[in-house]
């Protein structure tokens, strides 16, 4: 396994679903972890769940939308632990429908969590992971939550692709703008396919909505997408972000890495 030893996280939209796999494996790695969400019980629960286990882990409450709520999300960080050295921006939200039918409302809610979270969330922590990465010889890590549908269109999704089609980029621009010796930080994006979470039972609800079908037969198509048969795991998403946050990672910067079960490979 990576390790993170010593090293510092903050992963926004941790309370659950993959930020709560996230946030189990990288205490399990070592690192103190921040986990951050709207969801004020969840997080609590989740911080106290691992805590239990005798990792190192607190919660704050977090609009992702909200820079002050960043710039607190990162102070909790310093004060609690002494810094920051990874950032996980993985809150984000999910629904369809055809373009013609999206109004201006919806896409600026879209575009306000997964883009405007992500870049308020790197804006607001690159100035601290600095602080720590140039007194060490690894590098701070940035890690953005894209999607599958941020590497292409898809139908009925068309705010959704342009918010993850978006963060993919920014993050390369990220990782060019921290790359030099002055920032010793990597940035990179990870794109699941379909996740056996929340969103993922959303996607199986599209299905429903869209064909008649019953539950069952839904999930079987979604698990049929993908060319390993199933549905993936919050977990194999979790260990994709605790690679790209450790020194096992450190030459690898501005890059997507693909957890999709084949989606992409078709």
């Amino acid at each position: 396994m990576a390790d993170l030893k010593d090293k510092i996280a903050l992963i926004s939209g941790g309370a659950r679903g993959i930020g709560g796999a996230i946030a189990d494996a990288m205490c399990a790695a070592g690192a103190r972890v921040v986990i951050s969400d709207l969801l004020d019980k969840e997080g609590e629960d989740k911080a106290l769940e691992l805590t239990s286990k005798g990792y190192q882990a607190t919660f704050v409450k977090h609009d992702v939308t909200k820079e002050t709520d960043w710039s607190n999300a990162i102070l909790h960080c310093s004060d609690t632990y002494g810094g920051l050295d990874i950032l996980v921006n993985n809150a984000g939200i999910y629904f369809n429908g055809p373009i013609e039918e999206t109004s201006l409302e919806a896409w600026k809610q879209m575009f306000s969590v997964n883009v405007e979270g992500v870049f308020l969330g790197t804006k607001a922590a690159i100035p601290e992971i600095k602080k720590r990465s140039m007194k060490r010889e690894s590098s701070g890590s940035i890690i953005n939550l894209s999607s599958i549908a941020g590497l292409g269109g898809s139908p009925n999704h068309g705010a959704y692709t342009a918010s993850k089609g978006a963060v993919r980029l920014f993050t390369k621009s990220t990782a060019l703008e921290c790359a030099s010796l002055e920032y010793n930080i990597r940035a990179n994006s990870i794109h699941p396919g379909v996740i056996d979470t929340l969103m993922g039972s959303q996607v199986v609800d599209t299905i429903i909505e869209q064909t008649g079908s019953g539950d069952n037969e839904a999930r079987a198509q979604v698990s049929e997408l993908h060319p390993l048969g199933r549905f993936g795991k919050p977990e194999e998403v979790a260990q994709t972000a605790v690679f790209l946050a450790s020194d096992d990672s450190s030459f690898i910067t501005g890059t997507e890495l693909i957890v999709d079960g084949g989606i992409t490979a078709k």
